[in-house]
């Protein structure tokens, strides 16, 4: 069961690389991106705990 386990999660960490290489999903990850940052106040990354 561990085989087939991670050959599903290396088929869909694959699958997120490539749909994220696209330049329609870039320019929606970095507005998604962007609105974030605002929601956060413009800020930096918050520190660890």
């Amino acid at each position: 069961m561990g085989l087939l386990s991670g050959i599903i999660k290396a088929g869909v960490a694959k699958r997120v690389i490539d749909e994220g290489r696209k330049p329609a999903n870039q320019a929606k990850a970095k507005q998604l991106f962007q609105q974030m940052q605002a929601k956060r106040g413009g800020g930096a990354a918050r520190p660890p705990r």
